[in-house]
């Protein structure tokens, strides 16, 4: 789906989806606090944020987060 230019989203540590699919490198993304250097270490600029949106990649941090999550969801598929 990255690939054909599709909006990933993933929040919490769901964001180790695309850092396993190597979607994230060179990516600027947030998660989770406690899986930050794995993101980091996918190759992803880490920022605390509650949500990033980097091209066609949304992340966030937490349920919290969602709110803003949302919106940024909403934003990008119009």
């Amino acid at each position: 789906m990255y690939d054909a230019g599709k909006v990933i989203a993933a929040i919490c540590h769901g964001v180790w989806i695309p850092a396993s699919a190597g979607i994230l490198k060179g990516k600027t993304a947030t998660c989770f606090s406690a899986i930050k250097d794995d993101i980091k270490n996918a190759g992803a600029n880490y920022v605390d944020k509650e949500v990033v949106r980097d091209g066609t990649v949304i992340t966030s941090r937490k349920p919290d987060d969602l709110p803003a999550f949302c919106l940024e969801i909403i934003s990008a598929l119009s």
